[in-house]
């Protein structure tokens, strides 16, 4: 028995339509402040502003020295903004609720969110290079453009979207509520145990909470895409079955040849051939100048074979019998007379 998504999707009735969130006034409006605050960030480490200096003071002040006992707790709680074992666990739950909802929709809108989430972060994280805490080289310095890769926060970012995906694929307003809590108390939860343990600046988290975020609010805009997508891969889904019922439809018998199929190009190449031969044949069918009709052409064109008995003899005609030199020529007037073993003059 099957059990992918698939076969459910084919057994299961239809179920009731799924709102799909949109872009309305005042998610664009959010849109619009998570920018304006995400820019700030930027700008502010670039100008190295008073938000850099809190950045070196929270890293002297060593959260992780001042509060040890927390140490073994967030070390583990930490891996809740991993995107491995996030995506893992996510997909995991998105997969059994498209298998209940007959749709794709859920696993292919969190490997959208995951794919802009990987170039947005992953970009500006290249382009910056900022270091480390634990790397830094000079007190009250940016650490930009140094080689490094932290800034924006990723465990950060990824906790924002991973989880708060739940909540943008919720299907009622009270499961939206619970989820959206959820979601933000493991994403601060994942942004300050990273400044706790040192792997991270403060405005490493702030940038982060903001990146992933702008995500979130951006999906409704890549929708159609998402819908698209998934009436693509069901199209290829069905072709692939059509194929897989002709071909168990036409069962081999044991011990006997299998059926060969020919490419496409030898199947026109016959094509042309059988079309080249009518052609020809209606032409020689076709009455010809002079009042000749094609059954003259076809004849001209294709001589009737010769019967055996009808055919020129290969050997010169005479005797085969070589000359003697004491026997006199014959000529024209005389009269012929039959020689025993030799040939009729004609």
């Amino acid at each position: 028995m099957r059990t992918d998504i698939f076969a459910r999707l084919d057994r299961e009735p239809e179920p009731p339509k799924i709102e799909i969130p949109r872009m309305s006034r005042h998610r664009i409006a959010l849109f619009g402040g998570t920018l304006a605050f995400y820019l700030a960030i930027v700008v502010a480490v670039l100008v190295s502003s008073w938000l850099v200096a809190l950045d070196w003071k929270v890293m002297l002040f060593r959260p992780y020295q001042q509060w040890p006992g927390l140490h073994a707790f967030l070390d583990y709680y930490v891996v809740l903004g991993q995107r491995g074992p996030t995506a893992v666990m996510v997909a995991s739950w998105l997969g059994w609720r498209s298998w209940r909802q007959h749709t794709l929709r859920p696993l292919l809108t969190l490997g959208a969110s995951l794919l802009l989430l990987n170039v947005t972060v992953g970009a500006v994280k290249l382009g910056l290079g900022r270091l480390g805490p634990h790397y830094a080289t000079q007190i009250g310095s940016a650490e930009l453009f140094a080689g490094g890769d932290i800034f924006p926060s990723g465990h950060t970012a990824n906790a924002v979207v991973t989880w708060g995906i739940l909540a943008y694929l919720a299907t009622t307003p009270r499961a939206r509520r619970y989820l959206s809590a959820l979601s933000a108390f493991v994403s601060l939860g994942v942004g300050l145990t990273t400044v706790y343990i040192g792997t991270h600046w403060l405005s490493d988290v702030l940038l982060g909470w903001a990146a992933g975020l702008l995500i979130l609010l951006a999906l409704p805009w890549f929708e159609p895409l998402i819908t698209r997508t998934e009436v693509w891969i069901l199209s290829v889904r069905e072709q692939w079955r059509a194929r897989r019922r002709l071909r168990d439809a036409a069962p081999v018998a044991p011990g006997g040849p299998s059926p060969v199929l020919l490419p496409q190009s030898l199947s026109t190449l016959g094509a042309e051939h059988a079309e080249r031969a009518e052609v020809c044949d209606s032409a020689l069918d076709a009455p010809a100048a002079g009042g000749h009709t094609g059954a003259g052409n076809r004849a001209r064109a294709h001589p009737p074979h010769a019967v055996r008995s009808e055919r020129t003899p290969i050997t010169p005609a005479g005797s085969r019998r070589p000359p003697h030199a004491d026997r006199a020529p014959r000529s024209g007037t005389t009269p012929a007379h039959p020689v025993t073993g030799g040939s009729v003059a004609p």
